[in-house]
């Protein structure tokens, strides 16, 4: 993988500081830690506004938690593109979903250490279902998925239950969603926690 603003030292430290301060600032507070698994893939939902985005990356700087995530390739244009991959950004073809689910899990198995941040809902846009393709990750790495949210309610960000997948991919899915069902996401209408998976 590439390099990130996260294996920069002191920029770093600096970033935590900064992220501690901004989440503060705005009222918002991390509940609990970073997962002990050295490798995951972390969900993040709801996902239904260009807030999540910033609130998310201050979560991450706080726990110097190093993450890596997908983006649509037009986020990834000449200069900026090159200070969205520093920030841990990855630009994606969303025209070969197959090809990028296993190249996710050629990395993680190429990886010691691997965090990939995957929005199930793949657009911040309301979707009638839920993606699956973190689920297959997940599965295809050997690897534990990791819930993560944003309550904009309570203005609370954490890393909760650690969750391994058991091939049930309908009980699995149907257990992820009922733990966001509780969560306040930025535009509730946007939100459909209820969805079925969509198979990728």
């Amino acid at each position: 993988m590439h390099y990130t603003i996260f294996d920069t030292p002191i920029i770093n430290v600096l970033m935590c500081w900064l992220g501690r301060l901004a989440l503060r600032l705005t009222g918002w507070r991390v509940v609990g830690g970073v997962p002990g698994a050295a490798k995951y893939v972390l969900i993040a939902a709801p996902h239904t506004s260009n807030w999540d985005f910033p609130v998310g990356l201050m979560v991450c700087f706080a726990l110097r938690l190093k993450v890596y995530w997908m983006g649509k390739a037009s986020l990834f244009p000449p200069v900026l593109g090159s200070v969205m991959r520093w920030l841990g950004g990855i630009p994606v073809n969303r025209e070969k979903a197959g090809n990028l689910v296993q190249a996710t899990v050629d990395a993680y198995q190429r990886n010691e250490r691997l965090v990939v941040v995957v929005p199930p809902e793949g657009t911040r846009s309301r979707v009638r279902q839920w993606k699956t393709g973190f689920y297959y990750i997940a599965q295809g790495a050997g690897v534990p998925i990791v819930l993560g949210y944003l309550d904009f309610r309570k203005k609370e960000a954490g890393l909760s239950r650690i969750f391994e997948p058991t091939g049930d991919i309908d009980a699995d899915m149907a257990a992820i969603r009922s733990f966001y069902a509780g969560i306040t996401c930025k535009n509730p209408d946007k939100f459909a926690a209820a969805a079925l998976p969509q198979q990728d």
